[in-house]
Order: structure tokens, then sequence, then C-alpha cells
């Protein structure tokens, strides 16, 4: 099977979803690292909020610039959106899944756990981004260019 059969096939939540299902699994296999529970939990709720946070950005710039948040279907795209947390990163709703896989790792004290976050980040921007880049790249053409040459895929 070709590789590029499965782009954009999985919806990226979802991607998120089943990598969290098997970090929980591989935490309850693997020995979890000694962190007061005050500390841990501070910090994954920090993580997951700035993860909402960055995440809900995203999606309020697409909505305004009335362009599509459906990650599987970036040709209807109708607009290209640079600004607000756009100037900071190109895909801050995947950041902000990221941000909450790195958050639940963190909650299950979890050293193994963050292989998951890793998981994440090679699948999207294999399976979805680079798609995503390519449709953006015809739709676009320099404006989509200059953009990705100013702004970092990530962080």
């Amino acid at each position: 099977m070709r590789m590029q059969a499965l782009e954009l096939k999985i919806p990226p939540p979802a991607v998120a979803a089943l990598i969290a299902v098997a970090m929980w699994g591989v935490a309850l296999i693997t020995p979890l690292l000694e962190i007061p529970t005050l500390v841990r939990v501070v910090a994954a709720a920090s993580l997951a909020l700035a993860g909402v946070v960055v995440s809900l950005a995203g999606v309020v710039a697409f909505r305004r610039a009335r362009t599509t948040v459906n990650p599987m279907k970036p040709e209807t795209a109708s607009a290209l959106v640079c600004t607000g947390v756009y100037k900071i990163t190109r895909n801050p709703m995947y950041v902000g899944l990221l941000l909450l896989l790195i958050a639940w790792a963190v909650f299950r004290s979890s050293a193994w756990a963050l292989l998951g976050p890793v998981v994440f980040v090679l699948y999207i921007n294999r399976f979805q981004i680079a798609a995503e880049e390519r449709v953006l790249a015809t739709l676009f053409g320099t404006g989509y260019t200059d953009y990705k040459a100013r702004v970092r895929r990530w962080l």
C-alpha cells in the first residue's frame, strides 16, 4: 500500500485520542515517576489549559476568516489565515492536541507515555500536514510559500 493512501484518513483529534489510550496502557505497565501529586496535577492542568487555548484560538481564527476547520478536506479552504495565533504557528490546533497529550503523560506520571506525543508529531507531520501543505500551496501559491517561510510548522 502506498503511504499516500493513508493521508487525510483519520481526523487528528481521533489520532490524538487513540494515542492517549495507548499512553494510558503504557502508563499501566511501566514504572511511574515519583512526582508529588500537586506538582503533577498543576503541571498537567496548566499544559492542558494551554492546549485548549491554543487550539481554540486556531478555530476562532478560521471561523473569523470564514474558512473550513475540517482537516479532512483542506481543498475546501477559502482563505489563508495568517493572523492571530497563526503568526506564531502554522498548526495551532495540532499544537493544542500535542500539549494535551503531553499533559496526559505528565498526569499519568509516565516517562514512557511521553512517546505518545512523539508518535503524534510524526504521524501528523507525515499523514496530515504534508497533504495539507500540498493542497494549500496549490490553492494559495506564493502567498502560502511566503507564509511557510515566515512561520514555523509547530512552534
